[in-house]
């Protein structure tokens, strides 16, 4: 009978030590880890907060704190620059809390990430195409955000870099002296990036690839009909010049 006592006061108090430690554990709520996460966001304690924010996602999916910690996650990845990291955790907001009041500042986010990424103009442009796309569908989305002015300025910013890569690839042609494919590129950087302050160069551009060409005509013409923005820019002289002394030397071979 006393081993059987002794016993069950041994088995009595493992239980009492194994609720007491349940009871230990679970001190920290979601709501705690998540103002945990907050305040390790705001000490740029980032990786810390990162694992705070994906432990609140995993156990709250569902509820408004989940919601708000999948933001704060996003937020993590940002300020660490982990910015391709971020747009994934943003997009999941996006994506399945359509109604969460972070959605339109996480999908301005998701812009500037991509924003960031994007490479100087002689590297490949995915990134800044992403962020085009991202900036306009954000302007047709929240037409009234206060965001939008940063969201134009952007945007002018990156078609900047476009317009750039392609007046470059016409000046490359011209250097392998393929002409035609040099007015082509010209003409697209004309078309397409007509707002964008390398205009006025793809213009001079075009003038010299049509003289090369010997479309001596053509190129007066885009002369002329553009002579108040080469004038400007002060461009006009030089392409004057360009066609004055091919003239000349077709001139001289006549002769």
């Amino acid at each position: 009978m006393k081993n059987i006592i002794q016993i069950l006061l041994s088995f009595s108090i493992l239980i009492i030590i194994s609720c007491a430690g349940s009871k230990s554990d679970g001190e920290v709520s979601l709501q705690d880890r998540f103002n945990i996460g907050l305040e390790n966001l705001e000490d740029e304690k980032y990786l810390q907060a990162q694992s705070d924010f994906k432990y609140v996602v995993m156990r709250g999916t569902g509820s408004d704190l989940g919601d708000d910690a999948q933001y704060y996650l996003g937020e993590a990845f940002f300020r660490n620059k982990e910015y391709l990291l971020a747009v994934s955790e943003y997009e999941k907001l996006t994506r399945r809390m359509a109604f969460s009041p972070f959605v339109e500042d996480a999908r301005f986010k998701i812009c500037e990430a991509y924003s960031i990424e994007s490479p100087k103009y002689y590297h490949d442009q995915e990134y800044t195409e992403k962020a085009l796309e991202r900036y306009q569908e954000f302007l047709d989305d929240f037409p009234d955000s206060k965001l939008n002015d940063d969201a134009v300025t952007s945007i002018n910013l990156l078609r900047e870099k476009l317009g750039l890569k392609l007046y470059e690839t016409g000046i490359l042609y011209m250097k392998l002296e393929e002409y035609e494919s040099a007015k082509m590129t010209f003409q697209s950087v004309i078309d397409l990036y007509y707002d964008t302050e390398i205009i006025q160069h793809a213009y001079q551009g075009m003038v010299k690839a049509l003289v090369k060409n010997k479309e001596m005509d053509e190129a007066k013409t885009v002369l002329n009909d553009h002579r108040t923005e080469f004038l400007e820019e002060g461009l006009y002289d030089d392409a004057k010049k360009t066609i004055d002394k091919m003239e000349k030397n077709l001139s001289k071979d006549n002769n």
